[in-house]
C-alpha cells in the first residue's frame, strides 16, 4: 500500500535512486542529506548535483538536512549510507528521541572491528526498532530511470516484509518478500569477495568458463555461510544472492566491473594490456592473498562495490 511518508537517510547515488523509487509508488519522501547545497538544489531544481545529476526528481521528494526533522511520522525509514556509517547514524537517529519505526538497511556489508551483520548494529543501537533489509541487483542509474528491476526485502516476518514490498513496489521496481533477513545480508555482503575474484581471474587472462566456475562455487560458499549464521540456502537463489552476483560479476560495460578489473590488472602482474603468463598454480599465488588480505574490508562494503 503506497501512500505513506517515507525518510530515506542518504544523499548518494542510491539514497536518491530509492528517493525516486518510493516517490513513484505514491508516497511522500523526506530525503535527508548531510550537505544544505545538495538539499537546497534538490528542493529548487529537482536535481542532486552530485549524483544522479541528470535525474528530475519526483515532486514528492523533499530534501531536509535536519534529521529529525526527516524521520519524525515516518512509517519506515531507509539508511542509504555506506555501511560502516550505519552505526553512527543509527546513534544520531536514537538521539533524536523519535517514536520507533521500521528501520531498512540499504547497505551491503559487515561492520568491520565487530564483524556484526548491520542488522545486529541496528539491534544494539536502535532497540525497539523493527529492522528490515532491503538487497539485490540494483544499478543506482538504472533503477532511478525506470528499467525493471527486482530486489529482496526481508523482514523479521513476512507480514512485515510483504507490507514494505507493497509500499516501495511500482511497475517497474518488484520487491520480493522474505522473512530471512541473515541470509539477504549475507549474500550481500559475501558476494563482493566472489567479484574481486572473479575480477583478478579475468585480469590473469583467463575466460568466461573460469568466471562461471567462480560464480558457482562462491553461491555454495555463500549459502553455507548464510546457513551457518542462521539463515537460509534458497535465499542465496534469490535477487539478493544469485542476482546480485550475476550483476557484480558481469556487466562489462559498467565502471564498477572495470574497475575491479583494473585492481585485478594490478594483482595480477598484467603490463601493457597483455596479462602475464602464470599457471593455475600461480592463480592461487596471486589471488589467494590477494582475496584473502582484503576480505573483511571487501565484505565491509558500502558505497565502493555494490
Amino acid at each position: 500500500m503506497s501512500g505513506r511518508r517515507v525518510a530515506v537517510l542518504g544523499g548518494g547515488g542510491w539514497g536518491t535512486a530509492l528517493a525516486q523509487v518510493t516517490a513513484r509508488a505514491g508516497n511522500e519522501v523526506a530525503l535527508w542529506a548531510r550537505d544544505p547545497a545538495v538539499v537546497s538544489a534538490i528542493n529548487t531544481a529537482r536535481r542532486n548535483p552530485r549524483y544522479l545529476s541528470d535525474l528530475t526528481l519526483d515532486p514528492a521528494v523533499r530534501a531536509t538536512a535536519d534529521l529529525a526533522a526527516a524521520v519524525t511520522a515516518a512509517e519506515a525509514v531507509l539508511l542509504a549510507v555506506p555501511a560502516q556509517t550505519v552505526r553512527g547514524l543509527a546513534a544520531a537517529l536514537a538521539a533524536t528521541g523519535v517514536a520507533p519505526t521500521t528501520a531498512v538497511i540499504c547497505a551491503k556489508g559487515l561492520e568491520i572491528g565487530s564483524g556484526k551483520l548491520l542488522s545486529e548494529v541496528l539491534g544494539e543501537s536502535l532497540p525497539g526498532w523493527p529492522v528490515a533489509v532491503l538487497s539485490g541487483p540494483s544499478f543506482a542509474g538504472e533503477t532511478a530511470a525506470g528499467v525493471p528491476t527486482a530486489v529482496t526485502v526481508a523482514a523479521d516476518s513476512l507480514a512485515r516484509a510483504g507490507d514494505l514490498a507493497a509500499c516501495f513496489g511500482t511497475p517497474s521496481f518488484r520487491p520480493y518478500a522474505s522473512d530471512d533477513v541473515i541470509g539477504v545480508e549475507v549474500a550481500g555482503a559475501v558476494k563482493n569477495v566472489i567479484a574481486i575474484a572473479a575480477g583478478i581471474a579475468a585480469g590473469l587472462g583467463f575466460g568466461d568458463n573460469t568466471r562461471a566456475a567462480l560464480i558457482t562455487r562462491g553461491l555454495a560458499e555463500i549459502a553455507r555461510f548464510a546457513v551457518a549464521l542462521g539463515g537460509r540456502a534458497e535465499t542465496v537463489m534469490g535477487p539478493a544472492g544469485v542476482g546480485d552476483m550475476v550483476l557484480t560479476c558481469g556487466g562489462g560495460g559498467r565502471p564498477r566491473p572495470r574497475r575491479r578489473r583494473r585492481y585485478a590488472d594490478c594483482r595480477s602482474g598484467r603490463r601493457g594490456g597483455q596479462p602475464r603468463r602464470r599457471s593455475g598454480r600461480h592463480l592461487g599465488a596471486a589471488a589467494g592473498p590477494a582475496v584473502a588480505s582484503r576480505r573483511s574490508s571487501l565484505i565491509a562494503g558500502g558505497a565502493g562495490f555494490g
